[in-house]
């Protein structure tokens, strides 16, 4: 597994726009998420390990901030042609199977994750009321294999703080996972 990190767009960016279908064929789409105080997109997939590794933990976190105006959206990225695990259908067999309670899109194009500037799985955005960038980076120190706990303690900070009205915590550190799997040809270059 290639560890890739998270490209650490600019605070500050506006969310970029997205109309995106979900696992029952439902378009999700920014808007929809209006009235919420806060917004976390997460770009994830099915076969990556370091997913696979907090998957609990974002289920989790999806039912604790259902009621606090959080808005809350999973994207999936990756080439399904060349990965089928991350196949529309396998999405729909993961949200089941996890208990996501959070809509999974499937992002085709790859359009979406390149506004996004999304590089890895697990990548997380988190927008305040205005839908301008406050936080961009890890749910927290744990990795596969390393022996740390997932607690998501850095991504749930940086909600609290949103959702309190205070400034989200300046030190930021990338998110790691597996690097974003392109279509031929499709892959963004970063600067």
């Amino acid at each position: 597994m290639a560890l890739t990190a998270s490209t650490m767009l600019s605070l500050g960016t506006q969310a970029p726009e997205f109309c995106l279908p979900d696992t029952e064929g439902r378009k999700v789409a920014l808007r929809d998420f209006d009235g919420k105080r806060v917004l976390l997109v997460m770009f994830i997939c099915n076969h990556c390990p370091y997913v696979k590794h907090v998957r609990h933990e974002l289920a989790q976190l999806g039912r604790d901030y259902a009621s606090r105006s959080v808005g809350i959206v999973a994207i999936n990225a990756n080439d399904a042609d060349a990965y089928p695990e991350d196949s529309l259908e396998k999405m729909k067999a993961e949200t089941a199977s996890v208990g996501y309670p959070f809509p999974y899109l499937y992002d085709e194009t790859q359009e979406v994750a390149k506004a996004y500037g999304a590089a890895c799985t697990p990548d997380f955005f988190v927008f305040d009321g205005d839908r301008r960038l406050a936080y961009r980076g890890q749910l927290d120190d744990a990795r596969p294999g390393n022996g740390e706990p997932v607690t998501g303690h850095d991504l749930r900070g940086a909600l609290e703080a949103l959702l309190a009205g205070q400034p989200v915590a300046e030190i930021q550190r990338p998110s790691m996972g597996c690097n974003i799997k392109w279509k031929p040809g499709n892959a963004p270059v970063y600067a």
